[in-house]
């Protein structure tokens, strides 16, 4: 063995020992969050029903051996927030494991509705006309028509992407009776500065005048609270994998 052999060697041995702990800690975070989760559907209160919850890993950004980890401790269900970013991540991984459901939970940008048809398995950002048209139109195209949930912009606030409360009603009603738009619920994301109860209170008594089921809401920081107001579905991103680099 020469030097450069010998300075060399333990370098794949570090990098595996890195790995397995990364492999380690998704597992056990993945492990906590699905715990956590069991006991908030314990404690619900009766009066937001006993659904069972859907964890949506937030994979954006993330690094791969990451989400092999994931993965690899069973988790199949997974939100990105870009087509593109998306598709390089996961079609090839659709080949090893077929019951992968992919949801969109970013904004789209209506050029990018095809994709969007094809690769996702639920789209959570139906926040305007234009858009709404778009994705029944490639459904319709395409034969593959995706649930949908309508983003719902409880805070009004002016940056922020969705239906302002006061125009959802008739949103709704376009997208069901003119579009045929499989609209199965409501999503939304709480403005950083207020209690996110208030909200999540406000989105589930808007899904129940509009008689849909479903609410994703609740992230990593407050995806017990979401569960508590009847959530049925909670995006959750750094509690499994730790803060992004970037």
């Amino acid at each position: 063995m020469n030097k450069y052999q010998s300075d060399m060697t333990p370098a794949p041995v570090e990098n595996g020992q890195q790995s397995d702990s990364t492999s380690h800690d998704v597992a056990n975070q993945l492990a906590a969050v699905q715990s956590q989760i069991k006991t908030a559907i314990d404690k619900r209160p009766p009066r937001y029903g006993a659904e069972l919850v859907t964890l949506v890993a937030v994979s954006k950004r993330q690094p791969e051996v990451k989400i092999d980890a994931a993965l690899a401790a069973g988790q199949r269900v997974f939100g990105e927030n870009r087509v593109q970013e998306a598709s390089q991540r996961w079609t090839t991984r659709r080949t090893a494991y077929s019951d992968l459901t992919l949801h969109l939970i970013g904004p789209l940008q209506t050029n990018k509705a095809a994709e969007a048809v094809a690769l996702f398995d639920v789209i959570e950002v139906v926040d305007r006309e234009k858009l709404a048209r778009a994705l029944a139109k490639e459904m319709a195209r395409q034969n593959r028509y995706l649930p949908c949930y309508i983003q719902v912009n409880t805070g009004e606030e002016p940056q922020k992407s969705g239906i302002l409360p006061d125009q959802l009603d008739a949103f709704t009603q376009f997208c069901k009776d003119e579009l045929a738009l499989p609209v199965i619920g409501l999503m939304c994301i709480p403005p950083v500065d207020e209690e996110a109860a208030m909200h999540f209170a406000l989105l589930n008594t808007m899904a129940q005048r509009l008689n849909v089921a479903k609410l994703s809401m609740g992230m990593s920081g407050d995806y017990v609270e979401a569960i508590g107001f009847g959530a049925t579905s909670v995006r959750v991103g750094s509690a499994i994998f730790g803060v992004r680099d970037n």
